[in-house]
């Protein structure tokens, strides 16, 4: 009887769960210009000189082995920070994407396709390079280049959205 109580009430929170998130992403509709103000906030170049292993090299080079790891391990939460952001900004490219692939507009429809896609790709880099630099934390002989995939895949996310935000503007329809 114990057991029944157990999976009927794991069932019933799975069941709230769902629910709230599927409410939680009714909710809102997609904002073109929070996007593209995501898009904008985030400094990519920063980023890549944080995970790029020639500037690891050198500073390894040039500073005391304590003093390279704390440094080290600040880079590296910088870097998490950043793939956090990253994260967060391939949410709303997934909004915008499904909105824009009800459009009327074949070739908003297919761009909007694109970007959901990249979305949901840049979503599973993000989570990978978030393990990555987590493990790198703990272990600083790590390599970080595995990142860049992230960077190359949000760069061409961004750039197909600033192409659709284009698209919309000319059109005059909302995505």
């Amino acid at each position: 009887m114990n057991t029944e109580l157990v999976f009927v009430l794991i069932a019933v929170g799975l069941l709230v769960s769902f629910g709230y998130l599927g409410v939680r992403r009714a909710k809102g509709s997609p904002d073109l210009g929070q996007a593209v103000a995501a898009i904008q906030s985030l400094d990519i170049e920063a980023f890549r000189n944080l995970v790029d292993p020639d500037e690891e090299a050198f500073l390894r080079t040039r500073l005391p082995l304590e003093e390279f790891r704390t440094l080290r391990r600040e880079r590296v939460h910088a870097a998490l920070a950043y793939v956090n952001e990253l994260s967060r900004a391939s949410l709303q490219f997934a909004r915008l994407g499904d909105a824009a692939k009800r459009s009327s507009d074949p070739a908003v429809a297919a761009s909007g396709r694109e970007i959901a896609n990249d979305a949901i790709f840049l979503r599973m880099l993000a989570l990978n390079a978030r393990v990555r630099l987590t493990l790198a934390a703990f272990f600083p002989g790590l390599d970080t280049s595995s990142v860049h995939p992230l960077i190359d895949r949000y760069s061409q996310a961004a750039g197909l959205l600033q192409d659709l935000t284009g698209r919309a503007q000319e059109m005059r329809e909302p995505v």
